[in-house]
C-alpha cells in the first residue's frame, strides 16, 4: 500500500489562506493567498515565497498562479482594473496577457508543460471551452459527451500533450484524459451518483499518474491519484470537510 506524507503549505501573507496548485520536477510550487486587498500568487522555492502580482491586476493584486514548468514559466489569472479576468503567462521576469481571441467573457489559464504548452478554458455565447495554446495558435478542446450548454475544462498538460480536466453532462461533473484526439472519461469509482457526482482531473505527469478530486458524500471533496488503472484516495489527515463549488468562474480553488 502507497504511504503519503502530507506537509502543510502557509504563505506567510497570510497562513490561514492559502492555495497551493501546481508543482514542478524540481519541487517549486504555485498557488495564491488572500488578504484583504485580493488574492495574490505565490511561489515556493526553496523554502521561500514570493509574491506574484501581475501589474496589469486590480489593486496591486488580484492574481492568481496555477501552473509551473520546469523552465520556472508560471501561468495563471488576473482580475484587471475593471474587474475582468484575464490569463498571464510569466517568464523570465515579465508577465504577458492570454485571451483567447474568441472569449467574450474570460480566459483562464491553469497548465503549462516544459514545450511552452498551455491549456485552460474560455467563455463564449455558446458555454465554456478548454484550450490549448501552441506555438502562438489557440486550439478550442470540447468534450464530445459535453451537453446542453458547453462545459469544458482543461486543467493540466504533461509533456507528452497529454491533457486531463472535466465536462459536465445531464449527471454531473466527469473528469477526462485527452490523448492524441482522443478523450476518456474518468470517474473515482467512490464519487456519488446522481446531479452530485462528481470527478474532476487537474494534473497528469509524464508517467500518465493522474490527481483530482471527486465528492462522496455531497458536499465533502476529496482528493485521488489514478495510476494504472487504480484509483487510490487522497485525504490530509488534518483536512476538515470541505464544501465543493462547480460552475463559477472562480472554481478549482
Amino acid at each position: 500500500m502507497a504511504v503519503f506524507t502530507y506537509i502543510t503549505l502557509a504563505d506567510p501573507g497570510n497562513p490561514g489562506a492559502t492555495t497551493p496548485q501546481g508543482i514542478n520536477d524540481a519541487g517549486q510550487i504555485v498557488g495564491w493567498y488572500g488578504d484583504a486587498t485580493g488574492a495574490h500568487g505565490f511561489l515556493l522555492s526553496g523554502g521561500i515565497y514570493t509574491t506574484l502580482n501581475d501589474p496589469l491586476a486590480l489593486n496591486g493584486g488580484n492574481t492568481q498562479a496555477y501552473g509551473i514548468n520546469d523552465l520556472g514559466q508560471i501561468v495563471g489569472t488576473y482580475l484587471d482594473s475593471n474587474a475582468l479576468p484575464h490569463s498571464f503567462l510569466y517568464s523570465g521576469g515579465t508577465y504577458t496577457t492570454i485571451d483567447v481571441p474568441v472569449a467574450n467573457s474570460f480566459t483562464f489559464a491553469r497548465g503549462i508543460n516544459d514545450n511552452g504548452q498551455i491549456v485552460g478554458y474560455y467563455s463564449d455565447d455558446i458555454g465554456t471551452h478548454g484550450f490549448l495554446l501552441s506555438g502562438g495558435s489557440y486550439t478550442t478542446l470540447d468534450d464530445p459527451l459535453a451537453t446542453g450548454h458547453i462545459t469544458t475544462y482543461a486543467n493540466g498538460i504533461n509533456d507528452l500533450g497529454q491533457i486531463v480536466g472535466s465536462y459536465v453532462d445531464g449527471s454531473g461533473e466527469h473528469g477526462f484524459l485527452y490523448n492524441n484526439g482522443t478523450y476518456t472519461s474518468i470517474d473515482d469509482p467512490l464519487a456519488i451518483d446522481g446531479p452530485g457526482r462528481s470527478t474532476i482531473a487537474y494534473g497528469i505527469n509524464d508517467l500518465g499518474q493522474i490527481v483530482g478530486s471527486y465528492v462522496n458524500p455531497f458536499p465533502s471533496q476529496h482528493g485521488f491519484l489514478y495510476s494504472m488503472g487504480a484509483f487510490i484516495t487522497l485525504n490530509d489527515p488534518s483536512s476538515t470537510p470541505r464544501p465543493f463549488h462547480s460552475g463559477s468562474t472562480t472554481r478549482r480553488s
